[in-house]
């Protein structure tokens, strides 16, 4: 029986590309989605991932998710924090009810699920947790500052637990994604885009894959010895 991952927020972008890449890697893959049901099972039927429909605004709602992955699969040897939203606007517009659904879903929602899947990981002693933040966390974002400051918090989040559940022998580990092509950026203008992958040392966007396998490796044996630290998967942003 093959290692099996819950994944937030898989059914598009960078969800959707861990949701496959762990797949192709013989993991055991549940994966939730929030309102895209049709583009969810899709995925579920392409890959054989289990789709859970799960708001993360809800503790209740991630419980069950929680609980009919536990159901399905056994133990849990991974969580990945995916789900998160995006919004851009100058920091005099953004109201209190935009903050607190900002930090609502990239904060507490992987406070929420670390939460609920937790217990299973700390029985076993063995595990890994892998959120993905941004560099915008790392390095503030002009007209996103409510976005920049939740998935900073995230960071502090990672380093805090990294520390607090290395002795459980659980491993806890970021992905802060540079600028990547998927829906989450569509906001932005070709003529952005393209000034962004100007600003890139490698001179292009990177895609939901590479992030991927980035996530997977950190969740891998391969980086058995890795806890606490932020793999910026940037192109040298």
């Amino acid at each position: 029986m093959g290692k099996t991952v819950f994944i937030t927020g898989g059914s598009r972008g960078i969800g959707a590309a861990c949701v496959r890449a762990f797949s192709a890697a013989g993991w055991q893959v549940a994966f939730t989605y929030r309102v895209s049901r049709e583009t969810a099972g899709a995925l579920a039927e392409e890959t054989g991932a289990l789709a859970l429909c799960a708001d993360l605004h809800e503790e209740a709602a991630i419980c069950r998710a929680a609980a009919e992955a536990h159901k399905y699969f056994g133990s849990l040897d991974a969580v990945v924090c995916n789900a998160g939203i995006a919004e851009q606007k100058l920091f005099q517009d953004i109201t209190d009810e935009d903050w607190h659904r900002m930090l609502d879903i990239n904060l507490l929602g992987a406070v929420r699920t670390i939460r609920a899947l937790l217990p299973d990981l700390l029985h076993r002693k063995s595990g890994s947790i892998v959120t993905v933040s941004s560099m915008w966390g790392q390095t503030g974002a002009s007209c996103e500052s409510h976005y920049a400051a939740s998935k900073a918090a995230l960071i502090g989040l990672t380093k805090s637990l990294a520390q607090e559940l290395g002795p459980s022998g659980i491993r806890v580990n970021c992905v802060a994604p540079g600028v990547i092509d998927t829906e989450m950026n569509a906001m932005h203008s070709g003529e952005t885009m393209q000034e962004l992958a100007g600003q890139t040392p490698l001179g292009r966007i990177g895609t939901a894959a590479e992030v991927a396998d980035s996530v997977l490796y950190l969740c891998s044996e391969h980086a058995s010895f890795i806890a606490g630290q932020v793999l910026g998967v940037t192109g040298g942003f």
